[in-house]
């Protein structure tokens, strides 16, 4: 299967699909074929803008719809995701190249996040607050920001938008949604089922086209009052900047270099198995993926044979096939930058156990064998850039204090992991590190109901959880004189 079948391809703006302003369309590829899956309108500014004029006319009547009603509609949202979800993530399979059972994963956790904004909205409250003057009442009342602007990148397509989109709607915003231009499909087919809510039109808005044009106008168009973005830091700084000229708020989620301590009281056979699952999902296409892996000097050999050995258990292919452990890498410059990390790693003196190149069984697709290094020093590439790549390098420690240092040795602070069941040292860990997520024994901790977001360079603020509702509220003081 190369191409699929698609009911829209276009962008949905106040209620209606339509083209874009420009009438250009944009080639959408598979990975694992790098044939078309489908072409689809891609907009511009104006585009942006119309949509955005959208969401601010229909903010009024959705801002006063009773909180309940509008739980009521993304509640059945998820339920229509969790009916179609080979629908949704059959199209992202072919448009992103996870594995099958990875996007069906993806597709049941948004739909779980559609659900979980549902019903925490209904307790998004305001507070009586005591007086200091007898004839005087205070109170507070939780405000929507307004008109939002979600922009998100491919790894998790769906996920990541339903983070942003599922918040705003259950709390009276209006949303105009951005996708990567390389992943619109799944989302156009989330957007099928957002019309069958029958939402008043303008609610909720899908834009495809130039990052650098709509990103523009999202920030200089004073109708839209909040941007959430997830992305690259490098970004996440000029949006910053751009933002003061309006004091615009922003959610950002930005990059991560996540560290891995093995401590070794642990089962080496199974905590390497978890780290090379961990590691290797979506081909370590992912913000909070591990990225260095610290082994306690007395197991590091042994931690080392076991994760190689279960790496080579790993089947890569295309993610529509059975038993797929694997699929392509998302385009050809993200496998070359891979390639680029462990020709740097290698000639700094870093050792290739497994993988180490792209894979050559296959004619087509942009394929690269999962791999481990061992030797790995601090002034190699992939020890200090984000390494969104299927690379897993091996170092090692001696004390805590030692673990925690080398791990806080990064710019990035959103994810960190530890695998022991020392009681002590998990505490000691996940009070020193300074990451804004930290699994012990987990190194897949994300759920809707707990906070997602990072410190130092990873970000500003919280998605999901009731941080990730704060975001898209403003916090009214209201003092009422009594007669």
């Amino acid at each position: 299967m190369t191409s699929l079948e698609m009911k829209r391809t276009q962008l949905y703006i106040n209620g209606g699909w339509v083209e874009s302003e420009s009438g250009d369309r944009l080639d959408v590829i598979n990975p694992a074929t790098e044939e078309s899956l489908a072409t689809v309108s891609y907009g511009g500014a104006s585009d942006a803008r119309r949509a955005l004029e959208a969401a601010q006319a229909a903010l009024p009547l959705w801002r006063q719809t009773n909180v309940y009603e509008r739980a009521a509609k993304l509640k059945q949202l998820a339920d229509m995701i969790r009916e179609k979800v080979d629908y949704l993530a059959v199209a992202m399979t072919m448009e992103q190249g996870k594995p099958l059972p990875e996007a069906k994963a993806e597709t049941m956790a948004t739909a779980g996040t559609f659900e979980w904004f549902a019903e925490e909205a209904k307790r998004a409250y305001g507070r009586t607050i005591p007086h200091s003057a007898n004839h005087k009442r205070l109170i507070t009342m939780r405000h929507p920001v307004g008109v939002c602007a979600s922009v998100s990148p491919w790894n998790f397509p769906l996920l990541l938008q339903a983070r942003k989109i599922g918040p705003a709607l259950a709390l009276g915003c209006t949303s105009v949604a951005r996708p990567a231009s390389q992943t619109p499909l799944c989302m156009i087919r989330l957007f099928e089922l957002i019309e069958e809510l029958d939402l008043p039109p303008g609610v909720a808005n899908l834009v495809v086209g130039s990052p650098a044009e709509m990103m523009d106008e999202f920030m200089n168009n004073r109708i839209c009052r909040k941007i959430s973005f997830t992305g690259s830091t490098e970004i996440g700084k000029t949006l910053v900047q751009q933002s003061s000229a309006q004091l615009k708020r922003l959610s950002l989620e930005l990059g991560g270099h996540a560290p891995v301590i093995v401590f070794p009281d642990v089962d080496i056979q199974e905590v390497a198995k978890a780290s090379v699952i961990g590691k290797f999902r979506n081909n370590g296409q992912v913000c909070i993926s591990p990225t260095r892996f610290y082994a306690h000097q007395t197991i590091q050999n042994d931690y080392l044979v076991s994760c190689v050995e279960e790496t080579k258990k790993l089947k890569l292919g295309n993610g529509l096939e059975e038993d797929v452990d694997i699929g392509p890498m998302f385009e050809a410059k993200a496998m070359d930058k891979a390639d680029a990390l462990v020709s740097d790693a290698k000639t700094k003196g870093a050792s290739c156990l497994v993988g180490g190149s792209r894979a050559t069984r296959f004619e087509r697709g942009y394929f690269y064998e999962p791999t481990v290094l061992a030797d790995v020093g601090g002034d190699m590439a992939l020890m200090t850039e984000e390494p969104f790549a299927p690379v897993m390098p091996v170092l090692d420690f001696d004390t805590i204090d030692e673990a925690i240092q080398k791990a806080n040795d990064t710019k990035y602070g959103l994810a960190a992991y530890v695998l022991t069941n020392d009681l002590s040292a998990a505490f000691k860990m996940a009070e020193g590190l300074e990451f804004g997520i930290i699994g012990i024994n987990d190194t897949v901790p994300s759920v809707p109901q707990a906070p997602f977001g990072g410190m130092k360079e990873s970000g500003i603020g919280r998605e999901c959880s009731i941080e990730g509702m704060d975001a898209y509220l403003e916090t009214k003081s209201v003092s009422i004189a009594l007669n």
